[in-house]
C-alpha cells in the first residue's frame, strides 16, 4: 500500500474513532493532519491530501469562530509541513492565511484558541519573512499567547510559546535556563491538559535546551521521550545524530 493510501485510510479510520485524554476537545478528524505533520512520514505532497479533506470536514461541521480557528490550524499544520521540507515561499504562504483566519477568528469574538492561533503562525513567520519584519512583529508571538491565557490560564501551547523564547530566540536573547524552568513547569501544572503536539513540544525542547548546554546525555534522555509520543519525528532523530 502506498504512503499516500495509508494516509487517506487512516484518516477515514479515525473519522470513527474517540478521542480520549489528552485529544479529546480536538475534533477527531482534525487529528490525523496534525499527527502525520509531527510524524514527518509523509511528504507534504501527501499531507495536501489530508489538508484538503480536513478544510472540507470543517466547512461541513463547523461555523464562525469556531471555523476561522479551525482553517488557521489547518494553515498552520501545512506551512509546518513545507518548512521541514525548507519550501519557505509556500509555507509563508500558509502562514499568511492562517494569521488571516485567526484574526478572523477575533474579529468575530475573542477566544483562547484565535490568539492562540494568531501567536503561532507569527511565530512561524518568524522564520520566513525579513528581519525587519521579525523585528516588528515578533514580540507579539508572547503578547498574543499572553492574551490567550487571560481567557484560559490552562492553555498549554500558549504557555509553551512563551517559554519557548528563551530556548530558541538568538543567543542575545536566550535564557536556556530558565526556559528549562518554564517547560517542566508546564509539564507539572498542566500535564492532563496537553495535546499531544504540545507534550512533544515541551519535551523535544527541554531535549534541546539541554543540548544548548552540551548536556548530551540528559537531552539524549529526552530525545527518547519525545519520540515516545512521535516516535518518526525526523527533527528529533537528526538531534540524536548529532549527539
Amino acid at each position: 500500500m502506498s504512503k499516500l493510501c495509508l494516509s487517506l485510510c487512516l484518516l477515514m479510520v479515525c473519522t470513527t474513532a474517540l478521542l480520549h485524554g489528552e485529544d479529546e476537545n480536538l475534533p477527531e478528524w482534525y487529528v490525523p493532519l496534525r499527527d502525520a505533520v509531527y510524524s514527518q512520514n509523509l511528504s507534504s505532497r501527501e499531507i495536501i491530501n489530508i489538508y484538503f479533506s480536513t478544510r472540507e470536514r470543517a466547512q461541513k461541521e463547523l461555523y464562525g469562530v469556531a471555523l476561522a480557528v479551525m482553517l488557521s490550524r489547518c494553515e498552520y499544520m501545512m506551512g509546518r509541513s513545507l518548512i521541514y521540507e525548507e519550501n519557505k515561499k509556500e509555507a509563508r504562504t500558509c502562514f499568511e492565511r492562517g494569521l488571516e483566519y485567526a484574526q478572523e477568528s477575533l474579529d468575530l469574538s475573542p477566544t483562547p484558541e484565535g490568539w492562540q492561533m494568531l501567536s503561532e503562525n507569527i511565530s512561524y513567520l518568524c522564520t520566513v519573512r525579513s528581519t525587519a519584519w521579525v523585528m516588528a512583529n515578533g514580540l507579539k508571538v508572547e503578547r498574543y499567547a499572553r492574551s490567550a491565557l487571560e481567557l484560559d490560564s490552562g492553555n498549554t501551547a500558549a504557555h509553551y510559546l512563551i517559554a519557548a523564547r528563551w530556548v530558541y530566540a538568538p543567543a542575545a536573547f536566550r535564557n536556556i535556563k530558565k526556559g528549562i524552568q518554564m517547560m517542566h513547569d508546564i509539564l507539572d501544572n498542566y500535564d492532563n491538559r496537553l495535546h499531544k503536539d504540545d507534550r512533544f513540544n515541551v519535551i523535544s525542547s527541554i531535549g534541546y535546551a539541554l543540548w544548548q548546554q552540551k548536556n548530551n546525555n540528559d537531552a539524549r534522555t529526552w530525545f527518547d521521550k519525545a519520540l515516545e509520543v512521535y516516535p518518526d519525528n525526523k527533527y528529533v532523530k537528526g538531534l540524536i545524530a548529532g549527539l
